[in-house]
């Protein structure tokens, strides 16, 4: 594997009147956000973070995936960056305040 953990953080943008998307939300704020604190702290061999199109949970946005886990972040604002950096990419703990919640998801999608 070529990196330990990546962060996919949705900043996709939809045509005006259509469902609210992240990327309207400061979704590439978050990725500049991710990107300098990573490489701040020297992080960026082993850790990337990275643009990436519709994560289809528009309505919990903004949204972001970190893999290998699969672990899903729901509203995350430019303040969690720091939290999601130390806690879950270098310390392995999950930040349970920000896990999507998939059941509230689906309910806001019927």
């Amino acid at each position: 594997m070529l990196y330990s953990k990546h962060v996919f953080i949705c900043t996709n943008q939809r045509p005006e009147g259509s469902r609210v998307c992240c990327g309207e939300l400061h979704g590439l704020a978050l990725v500049a956000a991710f990107k300098k604190l990573i490489k701040d702290r020297g992080l960026q061999v082993e850790i990337r973070a990275q643009r990436t199109g519709c994560l289809e949970a528009c309505e919990m946005g903004p949204a972001l995936v970190v893999y290998p886990e699969g672990v899903f972040y729901a509203h995350v604002q430019l303040d969690d960056v720091e939290e999601i950096v130390t806690e879950h990419l270098e310390n392995d703990r999950v930040v349970s305040r920000l896990v999507m919640d998939y059941d509230k998801l689906k309910a806001l999608k019927s």
